[in-house]
């Protein structure tokens, strides 16, 4: 479960009341980041997956075209294949097999904004399967997405901070220091002497901002957030968060 609050002794006054009024045994972490990665640009790829260990044996023969898609869009299957090609009840293994592997891309995390489109193969009348048909298809994104530049997205939210005019200036600093992009501020409707500035701001620079706002609006300030958009997150920053996902990993 998620437990969102104003603060850390916000929190851990809820933390404690589950303790000791309701006699629960709690245990916290703060919740990771969903970051989500994509590609920049296209690729073909042939995937063949043939086994043969006595009887039946497996077969699956694939072409496929991964290219990346507007932002926010998801990820889309197209069928283009005709003539037969491959059987159409094996087109959605083929499809299972592609959003299986979407789930963790290379850099470790969801692959979004991403179409694959399958454009044609070959079967076996005897050797071919459902399960050969996925394989073939997990193994073909495995070998594409590496050639498509994949790039990591960081969740960016828009923040809307309330404070008293008088800060209006500091908070928007801390804003600045935390990469957050200033959007504007105006009065707040029916707060005489206040402002609600608004912004844009990566999640993983939200988690304590409310520590840093108060410690310099006298502990008054306030602020709402929800989910904007995703943004393309490069650089030491990025190497820092695939160098903690592959650490876990490990583990």
């Amino acid at each position: 479960m998620v437990l969102w609050g104003q603060g850390d002794i916000h929190l851990q006054i809820a933390m404690d009341r589950l303790r000791t009024k309701h006699n629960l045994a709690v245990q916290s972490r703060r919740p990771q980041i969903p970051y989500k990665e994509t590609i920049k640009r296209g690729t073909a790829q042939h995937s063949r997956f043939k086994r043969q260990s006595g009887g039946h044996g497996q077969f699956a023969d694939i072409q496929i075209e991964v290219k990346p898609l507007p932002r926010g869009t998801g990820h889309t299957f197209i069928d283009s294949v005709v003539g037969g090609a491959i059987p159409r009840n094996y087109i959605p293994a083929v499809e299972e097999g592609v959003m299986e592997y979407l789930k963790q891309g290379p850099l470790g995390f969801p692959v979004v904004d991403v179409s694959v489109n399958l454009i044609t193969g070959q079967f076996h009348a005897v050797d071919s399967s459902d399960q050969a048909f996925k394989t073939a298809a997990r193994q073909g994104m495995q070998e594409a997405m590496p050639k498509c530049e994949p790039v990591l997205l960081e969740p960016i939210h828009h923040v809307e901070i309330s404070v008293p005019n008088a800060f209006t200036s500091r908070v928007q600093r801390i804003v600045s220091g935390r990469r957050g992009q200033i959007l504007g501020y105006d009065a707040k409707p029916g707060w005489d002497g206040w402002d609600v500035v608004a912004a844009n701001m990566p999640l993983s620079e939200i988690a304590d901002l409310i520590v840093e706002l108060r410690s310099v609006t006298l502990g008054v300030a306030t602020f709402t957030d929800r989910f904007d958009h995703l943004q393309e997150l490069t650089g030491r920053l990025a190497e820092k968060v695939m160098q903690t996902k592959a650490e876990q990993a490990a583990q």
